[in-house]
C-alpha cells in the first residue's frame, strides 16, 4: 500500500521559511516524478513544483520561482519543498503526489496523494 506523509507545515510570518517533507512508503520514489501541489480555501488545487526522476525541477506556479526549491533523498524515500520569503498568498494546504513517471502540473495525473499539511503565512 502506497502511503505519502507530509510534514513541516505551520504558521510562519511573512518573509519566513519552511521546509516541507513528504515521506513515502510502499513505493520506490527513484522511479517516479514527485509533485507538490497546494490548495487555498475556495480555490482549485494547483501545481507548485515537480521533480523528475533525473532530479530536474519544473515550476507550475510562477509565484514560487526564486523562492521555492524541490529536492529528493532517494535513500530516505523522501521529497522536500523548501519555501523561502513566504508571503500571505502562499497560505494553503500543501500536498505531495506521485504515481507518474514524468512531471505534470495537473492533479488528475497523479495516482497517490498525501493527506496535506497546512501552511499559514501571517503576521
Amino acid at each position: 500500500q502506497v502511503q505519502l506523509v507530509e510534514s513541516g507545515g505551520g504558521l510562519v510570518q511573512p518573509g519566513g521559511s519552511l521546509r516541507l517533507s513528504c515521506a513515502a512508503s510502499g513505493i520506490t520514489l527513484d522511479y517516479y516524478a514527485m509533485g507538490w501541489f497546494r490548495q487555498a480555501p475556495g480555490k482549485e488545487r494547483e501545481g507548485v513544483l515537480c521533480i523528475s526522476r533525473s532530479d530536474e525541477s519544473t515550476y507550475y506556479a510562477d509565484s514560487g520561482k526564486g523562492r521555492f526549491t524541490i529536492s529528493r533523498d532517494n535513500a530516505k524515500n523522501t521529497v522536500y519543498l523548501q519555501m523561502n520569503s513566504l508571503i500571505p498568498e502562499d497560505t494553503a494546504v500543501y500536498y505531495c503526489a506521485t504515481g507518474r513517471r514524468y512531471c505534470s502540473g495537473s492533479p488528475r495525473q497523479y495516482a497517490y496523494w498525501g493527506q496535506g499539511t497546512q501552511v499559514t503565512v501571517s503576521s
